[in-house]
């Protein structure tokens, strides 16, 4: 058996230690990094070609894996820009150079000088815009999407488009008597309209229903009520809005029984309202919600995966990219098959458990103290060979 090789393999294996001692030391210090994945280091033997009266000593080589695939505890918070995947795939993010990469750290909060959603690491959440309709991502691809940004979602007027008006008319009213009410709406640019509704009774079962509108058009309706005082159709008016939208106007459930009046209205649109906040659906569409409450989809958020995440390359930032061993970028929503679901307020832990790092950094350290002894007895034996020729 060479000395030199004795030397080899203590050095060999106090270095493959060293490579476990340093994966430990990273998933400790990442313990608490959200969406972190534990990394192992995996020995083997390399062996030596030795002859029957000689042996020759191999070593030890080693790799890290990481073990991407694995689920981290899921915990909630109170941002509703907190973002955690549970199942399969990762969220595409860009870096500050607009390289795409794969993440599960959901982190996100919304970037005051760009109007994007950064997580803690500085990358922006990419999705598909819905402001032309429906996004279909492709399959194998990142081309389409842009940074989720809801600064791009201005104040936002909707124009009224319908409305109804419905209620209880007396049926004991004389012949002649009037009831006025009003119904604000809204023009195209989220100015309120008042529009006036007169009803008047002109026989047993009929009222007479007169729209004015701010410039005085006027448009008018008979109502009719069956023997049990439900209204017959037509139940709908339709009249314009000055300088808005053609407004149908729904009567459709107003009543003629004894009893007082008892009206209600309503109308959709609204006027000029900003974003206050963003919802995250588990299908991925992201809603901008404004101050008047309403609310309209903006981005539509992919997930994205590979055949084999363990083989993911990681890099700085908790974001990973593929290799060759990996496979290729397959893309898909959130729901579908092949991808897990998005929860908003939570995020997903590191998967690294203490106890079992600290039971691996007690049997690294054992086993680079036996490597250095290996190490320390051959180099005495070759001081003591050295000797020798003395």
């Amino acid at each position: 058996m060479s000395l030199y090789g004795v030397l080899r393999s203590g050095v060999s294996g106090m270095t493959a230690q060293s490579n476990k001692l340093g994966t430990v030391a990273e998933n400790i210090q990442n313990s608490s990094t959200n969406g972190y994945k534990r990394a192992t280091t995996e020995f083997s033997s390399l062996i030596l070609p030795s002859s029957e009266g000689a042996y020759n000593s191999g070593s030890v080589t080693t790799a890290v894996r990481y073990t991407i695939s694995d689920q981290g505890p899921i915990s909630y918070t109170t941002s509703a820009t907190d973002l955690a995947i549970s199942g399969n795939g990762f969220f595409v993010v860009n870096d500050p150079n607009g390289s795409p990469y794969l993440t599960r750290a959901g982190n996100f909060v919304v970037d005051g000088k760009t109007g994007n959603l950064l997580n803690a690491a500085g990358f922006t959440l990419m999705g598909f815009s819905l402001a032309d309709g429906a996004a279909t991502p492709a399959l194998n691809s990142f081309d389409g999407m842009v940074p989720v940004n809801l600064a791009s979602f201005g104040m936002q007027a909707s124009p009224s488009t319908r409305g109804t008006f419905t209620g209880n008319l007396p049926y004991g009213a004389a012949v002649g008597d009037t009831k006025q009410s009003s119904l604000q709406v809204y023009d195209n640019v989220g100015n309120p309209v008042k529009i006036d509704i007169a009803l008047e009774k002109t026989s047993e079962t009929t009222w007479n229903m007169v729209v004015t509108d701010p410039d005085g058009t006027q448009t008018s309706r008979a109502l009719s009520f069956d023997a049990n005082g439900n209204i017959e159709a037509p139940t709908t008016l339709t009249f314009a809005i000055p300088n808005g939208q053609s407004f149908t106007l729904d009567m459709k459930g107003m009543t003629q029984l004894a009893g007082e009046y008892s009206l209600t209205g309503a109308s959709n649109g609204n006027a000029p309202s900003a974003v206050k906040s963003a919802e995250f659906a588990a299908d991925g569409t992201v809603y901008a919600v404004y101050e008047d409450g309403s609310r309209i989809a903006a981005y539509r958020i992919p997930l994205a995966t590979v055949p084999s995440p363990d083989n993911l390359n990681p890099r700085a930032g908790n974001v990973y990219e593929a290799t060759n061993m990996s496979g290729g970028y397959q893309v898909g929503y959130p729901g579908t098959v092949g991808f897990g679901s998005v929860a908003s307020g939570a995020l997903e832990g590191s998967n690294v458990d203490i106890g079992t790092e600290l039971t691996a950094m007690i049997e690294a350290q054992t086993s680079y103290t036996a490597n250095s002894k290996v190490f320390q007895t051959g180099s005495e034996l070759l001081d003591v060979l050295m000797n020798l020729k003395r």
